[in-house]
């Protein structure tokens, strides 16, 4: 796999850019409190995760179609990428994130899977070399502690230690997402990888299912949301169409505009919308120190892009390394 991208330096599309981000961010959002309706009405997170791959990749597939134009060899070509994409960044971070909020509240999990834009930061200094500085070692330690508080260590509390493993696999495979979702060698249009991606998701989990490694069970009872009961269908499509077609198709063009790391940071803004949402459909609210957890892991995850060197400087060291393939 070739050499992944870094945040650009300033550019007349990074305000779309942005735009594309915050919408992805509020559409992925939406996805914990969605699930967490149909896991509780009976649904397993393999079944709610194939449902909502499926659906999006139906959603998606003309618009990939139109974007490929014809030149289908380009998925050929980059046939790695894509099906890493799919199995890991799409469907294993999904079914890891939903088998955490089955164990535990939207909110914490969000936060701990959030600590993503970290990871994307170890990946770069152990992938190209760039060594994090103090602002960014500082940021690591202002968010550890705000994962401390978070998982509520200091109080003892139930920690749920299940859905916090959970969480911390979907945290690694959304640190996969922002790094190859910002490939830019690749030739893949934004919208064809998202499709690609979604498909190849679903394809996983359905084999997965066929041969009984990942449990599916579907019910047509009624979930919950903010005290009423709603149709089934209606939360699948939502998940389908909103948090996945959409999210991902403005997530992966974002991340082409901004890079990977601005990228990671501005999709922290998923938590303060899956908690939005998990307060008005689920009733669910982080205390007040894990309130104060996640301001800090917020911070600190700031701190860790304040620290990184000018985009102008990582071009240029990056440029002496020969591209390694993998």
């Amino acid at each position: 796999m070739g050499r992944m991208s870094n945040d650009r330096s300033a550019r007349p599309d990074v305000g779309i850019g942005m735009v594309l981000a915050i919408v992805s961010a509020a559409s992925f959002g939406l996805s914990g409190p969605l699930a967490r309706g149909l896991l509780d009405a009976g649904w397993t997170p393999g079944a709610v995760v194939l449902a909502r791959l499926g659906i999006a990749a139906l959603v998606v597939a003309p618009v990939a179609a139109r974007a490929l134009r014809g030149r289908w060899g380009v998925l050929r070509a980059n046939l790695r990428l894509v099906l890493t994409f799919g199995a890991v960044a799409v469907a294993g971070a999904q079914f890891a994130y939903f088998s955490a909020v089955e164990r535990m509240d939207v909110g914490p999990a969000l936060l701990i899977e959030y600590t993503a834009p970290a990871a994307v930061v170890v990946w770069l200094w152990l992938r190209h070399g760039e060594r994090p500085g103090r602002l960014t070692v500082a940021g690591a330690g202002l968010a550890a502690l705000g994962l401390i508080l978070v998982l509520d260590l200091l109080s003892g509390a139930d920690l749920a230690p299940a859905g916090v493993l959970w969480a911390l696999l979907a945290m690694g495979c959304a640190a996969s997402y922002f790094v190859l979702a910002a490939n830019p060698r690749s030739g893949v249009p934004p919208v064809a990888l998202a499709g690609a991606g979604l498909a190849t998701g679903a394809l996983v989990l359905a084999v997965l299912g066929a041969i009984r490694i990942l449990p599916m069970q579907a019910t047509t009872a009624s979930p919950v949301y903010a005290g009423s009961s709603v149709s089934w269908w209606l939360p699948l499509l939502g998940l389908g169409i909103v948090t996945a077609g959409l999210a991902y198709c403005t997530g992966i063009a974002a991340s082409r505009r901004l890079g990977s790391r601005l990228a990671s940071f501005v999709a922290l803004l998923e938590v303060v919308a899956g908690v939005t949402f998990a307060w008005l459909l689920l009733d669910q609210l982080p205390g007040a120190l894990q309130l104060l957890g996640g301001a800090l892991i917020v911070a600190g995850v700031v701190v860790v892009k304040l620290g990184e060197r000018p985009a102008a400087s990582r071009a240029a060291a990056i440029k002496l390394k020969p591209v390694h393939e993998s």
